[in-house]
């Protein structure tokens, strides 16, 4: 299966949840190209951005288990770019 590039936003309103989430994610590590987090303390949540190149089964996979955590809401993004298409 070709990889795909993706991004999966997550908003984090239940803290309990950050180490699973975190352990999740460090299942899914080879397939990570970067990931950045803002806390926003104005409303008590966490918003969580992650980009992967991976094949699209794994992304899915991915995103359903973080978003089956309690007080995790995800969504997934995926390019229209060809899995080998290069940009010079």
């Amino acid at each position: 299966m070709e990889n795909r590039v993706a991004l999966i936003g997550i908003v984090v309103e239940n803290p309990d949840s950050v180490e699973e989430l975190n352990k999740i994610l460090h299942q899914y590590a080879s397939h990570i190209i970067g990931r950045m987090g803002i806390p926003y303390e104005k409303r008590k949540v966490c918003v969580i951005s992650v980009v992967l190149d991976a094949p699209q089964d794994q992304i899915s996979a991915l995103s359903g288990k973080i978003g089956r955590l309690p007080g995790v809401t995800t969504k997934t993004l995926y390019s229209k770019l060809d899995a080998y298409e290069t940009i010079d």
